[in-house]
């Protein structure tokens, strides 16, 4: 755990590889989701010998005040940040070892958000099934809504998170049951978060360019939870010369929850492998 500038403790699930640490992984996770879901390919990173650090988003997962609630996307930003310095104060033998952000799902947009704010944090970026634009759009009345809560500074008021049929993330009923039995999920977000996502996709709009490190993006073919031709038009934009796209024509939303997730776990543990083993020119 950590305390954010504002006092808010917020928890982190810690995988640490046996031996040397060729790598650091920072991940985020999605809108609904926490750091749990999460904990086979952290570990199988981890088995790879690269520490992973899994932060669950302040509202969400193992952290209990002011579910569903960040007052601005600044906030979010900080949280990482501020994570970085507590690391570098609590763990100075990592201070040498290369550090990759990645975030899945929503997370995948906050990810990118600080990649374009803060490029040099990181060696570099992998965007997993993100949720840089959703398919999911609320209604007109529900977005009447919205702005008559954010008009009367109602910035806690909370609406539901469209995304109540497991069969939107997996098509395993294993795993279905799992989302269903999750009494961590987060079910509600608040105006003020609302609010925050839409400032953070026009940053990563702006800033798309700003981003000079490495990324993979990893999409799911039959995902219905995001916008693939929006995610692929927005990562052709990229400026970076060190860029990488895999898609999964199968795959349903969420790639963890796969029936034979190893594939594409092979795949991220090599990219990583290569990322932080071969220093980016650009930095």
């Amino acid at each position: 755990m950590y305390r954010a500038s504002d006092g808010y403790l917020l928890h982190v699930r810690h995988w640490r590889p046996v031996g040397a640490v060729r790598g650091v992984v920072i991940s985020l996770h999605g809108i609904q989701s926490h750091s749990g879901w999460y904990a086979y390919s952290s570990s199988r990173l981890a088995a790879a010998g690269h520490e992973v650090f899994f932060l669950d988003r302040r509202g969400s997962g193992l952290n209990r005040p002011q579910r569903g609630h960040a007052i601005h996307e600044e906030r979010l930003l900080n949280d990482i940040r501020q994570f970085l310095g507590r690391l570098s104060e609590d763990r100075p033998d990592l201070a040498a070892v290369p550090r990759v952000l990645t975030g899945v799902s929503w997370g995948g947009k906050l990810a990118a958000a600080y990649a374009a704010s803060y490029p040099r944090d990181f060696r570099a970026v992998a965007l997993l099934y993100p949720g840089l634009y959703s398919r999911l759009q609320p209604q007109w009345w529900q977005r009447l809504r919205l702005a008559y809560a954010a008009s009367n500074e109602w910035g806690h008021v909370t609406a539901p998170i469209p995304l109540n049929e497991p069969e939107l993330f997996t098509d395993s009923p294993k795993w279905q049951d799992f989302i269903h039995r999750d009494e961590l999920a987060l079910q509600r977000v608040s105006v003020d978060f609302l609010r925050s996502n839409l400032r953070l996709t026009k940053l990563i709009e702006d800033r798309a360019a700003a981003i000079n490190i490495p990324v993979l993006m990893m999409l799911a073919g039959r995902d219905d939870v995001i916008d693939n031709v929006r995610n692929r038009a927005w990562f052709d934009r990229l400026t970076t010369s060190r860029k990488r796209l895999i898609e999964y024509p199968e795959a349903r939303h969420t790639l963890e929850f796969e029936n034979e997730p190893d594939g594409f776990i092979d795949e991220l543990i090599a990219w990583v492998h290569s990322a932080v083993s071969v220093r980016d020119t650009l930095r």
